[in-house]
């Protein structure tokens, strides 16, 4: 394996063929008019099955930890024999032999009620997908709209929230807001593969990728047959989607909207309410008749952007970001379950996964403006863990052990540890704030309950 890598490595420093043909078709990229083909399409199944680029795609691959796929084989697993499994997924991809295996279904949870729907692909077919994505993403990137920002390089969510509230701030105050429904699971088959035919050369691709989108979807050992539909969990889906939905920025840009979409959650902004329903009719029309699509009419809808949430936010009528009120309650739940009294787990345990969550849910929202939630919620949050704490001592002479080891006199503790209050009441007590204080949270390690701004 070892020497694989070292192979692939020098193939890649070294500037192997196929990399450098890779690298002069990219940089030659231009924007195409819609019905012509894609620059740096030919020979691309060539690029794809390349040994440098399938080893990037297996290193991605293990990178991202996934599990199994139906066959049972783990990343583990497969890397005892990386170097055989490779080659021969190379062979098979040239000659046009790769048959993908169905992906296993899962259903999680959404934020907002009901379940996703995941397929989960085996290690093989997860290595072919991320191969030819890593060949196809950068020429589609020369195609893509500027107002697109889901799964694309060097964009984030960040990118698009901000750019909708500049709009706002220009005066584009009313919001419309569609949300289409299972987007990835109604994915027309035959537009996407037409698509594809009609942008590349090498038709081997559009091929591979049609075995792709019909390869069953096995749940509860039954495998169920897919006639529409990307479920998310490939490596490809994500390109796919965009390529789908470039379709309706094109024509929103034709219509010289502003707008912003971040994968299948897209905001239309215009000046009046009258202008929004003019617009929701005539894009929901494009959507079902043209994508053959659905529009989730319960969901979306023409409201000011005070009424709106776009990727967690709000936008207020001068652009300012606010947190969603959606937002805020999840995170409340959150910080609930895991601060929960009957865990059983020692207090740095429920630190460390209270920092972990704080930590990237802050970094999110670093651009909104929160101080009075942030401090509310920090309060609620403070004593919750005194509460915990207390709880854990379980006896009346633990409690006052705990109390007098922090300073409190032994009096004092004795009227916390007697007390017919319960454990939340108790941690309110003003004794117990004085010494369960800011510097006894700090010597915790506790992340601060606070958003600094860029």
């Amino acid at each position: 394996m070892d020497l694989f890598i070292d192979y692939c490595r020098n193939l890649t420093a070294g500037g192997g063929e196929v990399e450098r043909r890779d690298n002069d078709a990219q940089g030659s990229q231009k924007p195409v008019k819609e019905g012509k083909r894609l620059g740096g399409t030919e020979n691309l199944m060539e690029r794809a099955a390349d040994l440098a680029n399938l080893n990037r795609a297996w290193m991605k691959v293990r990178a991202n930890k996934g599990k199994g796929g139906i066959d049972g084989e783990t990343i583990e697993k497969f890397e005892s024999k990386a170097w055989p499994h490779i080659c021969e997924i190379r062979r098979e991809m040239l000659e046009e032999m790769y048959e993908p295996t169905a992906v296993r279904g899962v259903q999680i949870p959404k934020p907002n009620g009901g379940v996703r729907q995941l397929g989960i692909p085996t290690i093989r077919d997860r290595i072919v997908q991320q191969a030819l994505a890593q060949v196809m993403s950068p020429i589609y990137e020369g195609v893509f709209s500027e107002s697109s920002y889901g799964f694309r390089p060097n964009r984030r969510a960040h990118d698009a929230v901000r750019r909708g509230s500049a709009y706002v701030a220009e005066g584009y105050q009313t919001v419309v807001d569609l949300d289409l429904e299972k987007f990835f699971d109604k994915v027309n088959h035959d537009r996407l593969l037409a698509r594809l035919a009609r942008d590349m050369d090498d038709r081997r691709i559009t091929r591979l990728i049609g075995k792709f989108l019909k390869v069953g979807l096995m749940e509860d050992g039954v495998c169920q047959t897919r006639r529409e539909g990307t479920p998310q969990g490939g490596p490809l889906s994500p390109l796919l989607a965009n390529i789908v939905l470039d379709e309706l920025d094109k024509e929103l840009e034709r219509r010289g909207h502003r707008f912003c979409r971040y994968a299948d959650d897209c905001n239309i902004y215009v000046k009046s309410q009258k202008a929004g329903e003019r617009v929701m009719g005539s894009i929901t029309r494009f959507i079902t008749g043209k994508l053959r699509l659905k529009v989730n009419e319960a969901k979306s809808k023409v409201a000011p952007s005070t009424q709106c949430t776009f990727l967690g936010y709000t936008i207020g009528t001068k652009g300012r970001l606010w947190i969603a009120e959606k937002s805020k309650e999840r995170m409340r739940s959150r910080l609930k379950a895991i601060t929960t009294r009957n865990r059983g787990r020692k207090l740095e345990a429920i630190i460390r996964e209270l920092n972990t969550y704080l930590t990237g849910w802050l970094a999110y929202f670093k651009y909104a403006t929160a101080n009075h939630f942030l401090r509310e919620t920090g309060r609620n949050l403070r004593r919750r863990i005194r509460c915990y704490r207390l709880k854990q001592c379980k006896r009346k002479i633990g409690i006052v052990r705990y109390l007098t080891g922090l300073g409190m006199k032994p009096n004092e503790a004795w009227k916390v540890a007697k007390s017919r209050k319960g454990w939340f009441r108790k941690s309110d007590a003003p004794q117990v704030k004085v010494y369960m204080n800011k510097t006894w949270f700090d010597e915790l390690g506790l992340v601060p309950l606070a958003i600094k701004t860029n």
